[in-house]
């Protein structure tokens, strides 16, 4: 008989689960128990991805029928049969689940998409443009409503496109759930369609239209913001598609621009600010946080990152990535994560210099570029709640930072420009851009970097006095190149400036005219050196509170 192993040859037990849970990265137990409901509910919300997996729940059942029941009250198509010569375009259902403030689910949302990708450009439709909000005027809003203690409100338009008219003859393939066996019809179109080209555009001139009515002024600086003061009472709108914000200084204001809303449209009211393209806004006396963690949770989900060890900066100091290494087999894994890593610098800053990089290699992604995307989903899963705090105390100055990284690129040896705005303590703006051409000195470089942060500081500031919060001081520009200070100031060092570009110059105006001034900074307070290059674990978590990122879902 064998004798039994003994327990020192015994493979070691190993713990059941990941050695890096979830549960050690992320944590709600800053949350009230009215707003910890409202997360449980969106985190633990399921949408379906097609028509078989709605048509298997009552309630996306439900969802549908309503959908074609607008529609066909609204005389939205005609059932005919396809004209000789004429190509239909096909359709599907999208699935989006609407949530009201305290977190309970206020509708299933089931929405008939067209297919306008195949439209024809002439024959289906002609001009296509048309505004969405930016998402820098989102963070300036909620920035402000944080300082002057606004109300937030969200608003969602039902079938929001069927208003828009429709001037060209486009036939439809009938939707899933109405086609019938056998039958060989169509749908020929009367109004516009979610999906089509020119439906968001037929949409925005007739909502435009009913606010400009209201009383309203559209924003220059942004055309989808809308504002109105009368005396002291001041209220904003913003709209983006069919999801729109309202905030301001007068309750009552705001209830008769709701009531209005609902007589022209059909508006759902969905309460306080809490869920809004995917942003996560969590407020406090102490001011407003947002954050995307849903969205980055379903990132490393689906990369298969969950139980990954996470790392605590996002590239290592020193990567240069080139052309160089073996090209990916399936590049489409990579343009699809870089394209949703792009959506999350919304509220990552501290991301946005790595995905700029690797954005420059969509075209033909490498193994290195895919490890170095890798890398940052690792960073991800350190921090997946981290995002932007708009503190309450705010004196609402802008100020800048610029910064570049002379001849960065190691394939164009061109350089980078980094620029942050803020508006008092709070982060609005912030970008990496490789330029145009080639700087011959560093000092050209960062001059480049301080005419676009001087274009964003002019935007801004126009945008300001659309919101009636004047900004008559100059803004400050921090430099840490004194020979681009020197420049930027005096018609001076004409042999390292005459070939720059005139455009170049047009900080000089805007600092003769007192709207901008400059001020150097050391390179060791340059809170813009984030967003030109990759820093060591030291300078980069060291960055991250002087940019007001912070990270409510911390477990410590």
């Amino acid at each position: 008989m064998p004798r039994p192993a003994s327990s020192s040859s015994s493979p070691p037990i190993l713990p059941k689960g990941t050695r890096y849970p979830l549960c050690n990265f992320i944590s709600y137990h800053c949350y009230s128990p009215s707003h910890l409901s409202f997360i449980a509910t969106v985190s633990s919300s399921v949408e379906p991805s097609c028509f078989t997996e709605a048509a298997a729940d009552p309630n996306w059942q439900q969802a549908m029928r309503s959908e074609l029941e607008a529609l066909t009250s609204n005389n939205t198509w005609t059932l005919t049969t396809l004209p000789p010569g004429k190509q239909p375009i096909g359709c599907k259902w999208v699935y989006k689940i609407k949530h009201r403030s305290d977190g309970s689910i206020e509708r299933y949302k089931a929405r008939l998409v067209a297919k306008g990708y195949t439209q024809t450009e002439g024959i289906d439709y002609h001009d296509t443009f048309s505004p969405t909000a930016k998402m820098i005027t989102v963070r300036c809003l909620l920035a402000i409503a944080a300082a002057q203690s606004w109300s937030l409100s969200q608003l969602d338009v039902n079938n929001a496109f069927l208003h828009g008219d429709l001037h060209e003859e486009i036939y439809m393939s009938p939707p899933p759930g109405l086609r019938r066996q056998g039958e060989n019809i169509v749908c020929r179109l009367n109004k516009s369609l979610y999906g089509l080209k020119q439906a968001s555009r037929q949409w925005f001139a007739k909502f435009t239209e009913a606010v400009l009515a209201a009383g309203f002024i559209q924003s220059k600086a942004d055309y989808s913001l809308f504002t109105c003061k009368k005396g002291t009472s001041f209220t904003a709108l913003l709209i983006y598609v069919d999801d729109i914000l309202i905030t301001g200084n007068d309750q009552k204001a705001i209830s008769s621009l709701k009531q209005f809303l609902q007589s022209r449209f059909k508006i759902k009211d969905l309460g306080d600010l809490k869920y809004f393209l995917g942003i996560e806004v969590s407020r406090s006396k102490q001011g407003i946080c947002i954050s995307q963690r849903k969205y980055t949770l379903d990132i490393l989900k689906d990369s298969g990152i969950l139980g990954a060890k996470p790392v605590a900066f996002p590239m290592e100091q020193g990567t240069k990535l080139s052309d160089a290494g073996d090209l990916l087999k399936d590049p489409s894994q990579f343009r699809r994560l870089v394209g949703r890593l792009i959506y999350l610098t919304i509220t990552r800053p501290d991301i946005t210099y790595a995905v700029h990089v690797l954005s420059r290699f969509m075209h033909a992604p490498r193994m290195p570029h895919m490890e170095a995307a890798l890398r940052i989903l690792k960073y991800l899963k350190n921090a997946p709640g981290q995002g932007l705090f708009f503190p309450a105390g705010n004196n609402l100055k802008l100020q800048a930072y610029c910064d570049s990284d002379w001849a960065g690129c190691p394939m164009t040896r061109r350089s980078t420009t980094g620029y942050c705005v803020f508006l008092g303590n709070s982060l609005i703006s912030w970008r990496t851009k490789r330029q145009k051409t080639v700087s011959l000195s560093s000092a050209e470089a960062e001059y480049r970097a301080m005419t676009g942060a001087c274009c964003e500081l002019t935007w801004l500031r126009s945008l300001l006095r659309d919101l009636h919060l004047p900004h008559p001081e100059a803004s400050i520009l921090h430099c840490d190149n004194k020979a681009a200070l020197h420049i930027a100031a005096n018609p001076v060092f004409h042999d390292r400036t005459r070939h720059i570009e005139m455009d170049c110059h047009f900080i000089r105006d805007k600092i003769q005219d007192g709207a901008i001034s400059t001020k150097f900074i050391p390179s060791s307070h340059q809170l813009a050196d984030m967003f030109t290059k990759p820093l060591g674990r030291d300078p980069f978590l060291s960055m991250l509170g002087k940019l007001g990122v912070l990270d409510i879902h911390s477990p410590t």
